[in-house]
């Protein structure tokens, strides 16, 4: 009996021994090195065992077995959903994504809206990525009577978006940012909303200064930061030449802007001006000598930077400015001075066209 005794407990400390290395094995990475993202499936009313199989099959456990033991011992009821797991998870942690279920969709649309772009490129990008037309996102943009509805829940869009001479109400507005969209099927108002809590974000801080304002409302600083955006790089730049649009506006001189040009003629920017473009007239052209103050609104949609740029500009003596391809940008108080800038980035082969 003694000796029995003595077997058993070896047995037992072999047995217990053999299950913590087991345990260890099998709840272990299958990769611990791999970070890739592995989908997987759970759908409604799929059993444990086929589970445990779709996980073995894609390489995330070890052992179906001991998968479908550590479901049983822990009660776990796994939740049907689309899942993202990594092979350097344990089977441990695995069967606790699958317990709290998922907010990934693999349906999922990311659509990514760059600062300096117009609404006409953002409904290109829309009409790529979703069900939604080109055409169909630019109607809804200037769809009077859902922009009044706009107007009326978020604070920094005013009654100026509804200038018959404005060409896109919305322009300006729409925050460039990656977003995330359910599907394919999102709707152009979905998009559109999702956008102005992002400008609605990036304004906050500003939002009492830029109520008390008596100089220019808001729709003004919206309209210089889209200027600043598109002709010069960094956002030290655009605090000056902003500094610079409210020098030339106190001085009674026209704006000058190249890019307020290009917008106003439906032009892309990959080409010098031609002498007659500039002279041209409307609401926009501000290189247009009968053209004074402001455009009508906003050129483009222009990032946080610009936007904080208009908001806070630099105080600065400088009337002038022009940027190489290099994107450097020379400043200057004179017409004489600004020439000879412009001479001399042509002399180094610097001119951007």
């Amino acid at each position: 009996m003694r000796n029995f005794i003595i077997t058993l407990l070896v047995l037992c400390g072999f047995a217990l021994i053999g299950s913590f290395f087991y345990y260890q094995y099998c709840n272990s990475p299958v990769d611990s090195n791999s970070k890739a993202d592995v989908e997987v499936i759970v759908a409604k009313g799929m059993s444990t065992n086929r589970i445990a199989r779709e996980l073995k099959e894609k390489h995330l456990i070890k052992s179906e077995f001991f998968f479908k033991l550590m479901v049983k011992i822990d009660k776990a009821s796994l939740k049907a959903s689309a899942y993202l797991l990594k092979k350097n998870m344990t089977t441990q942690k695995i069967i606790s994504e699958l317990k709290k279920g998922s907010v990934y969709n693999p349906d999922a649309v990311n659509i990514t809206f760059r600062e300096g772009e117009k609404i006409t490129d953002y409904a290109n990008t829309i009409a790529e990525k979703t069900n939604i037309k080109s055409d169909e996102f630019i109607a809804k943009v200037n769809d009077k009577e859902y922009v009044k509805k706009l107007i009326k829940e978020y604070w920094f869009l005013t009654d100026e978006v509804l200038n018959d001479k404005i060409y896109y109400a919305l322009e300006g507005y729409l925050a460039p940012n990656t977003y995330e969209f359910k599907n394919k099927d999102v709707s152009s108002e979905d998009i559109i909303e999702k956008m102005l809590k992002q400008t609605e974000i990036e304004l906050e801080p500003y939002k009492k200064q830029l109520q008390e304002q008596d100089e220019f409302n808001i729709h003004q600083y919206f309209t210089m930061a889209s200027m600043a955006e598109l002709e010069v790089p960094t956002e030290e730049d655009m605090k000056i030449v902003v500094g610079i649009f409210l020098n030339r506006l106190n001085s009674g001189m026209n704006l000058g802007v190249d890019a307020t040009t290009y917008y106003s003629l439906h032009i892309p920017m990959d080409r010098d001006l031609k002498e007659e473009e500039l002279s041209v007239f409307n609401d926009y052209n501000t290189r247009s000598l009968q053209m004074k103050g402001l455009p009508v609104g906003p050129i483009c949609n222009p990032s946080v930077e610009a936007l904080r740029s208009a908001i806070e500009p630099e105080d600065n003596d400088y009337l002038f400015y022009v940027t190489d391809k290099k994107r450097k940008v020379y400043y200057s108080k004179t017409i004489v001075e600004h020439n000879k800038n412009i001479q001399q980035i042509k002399d180094n082969g610097d001119w951007i066209w």
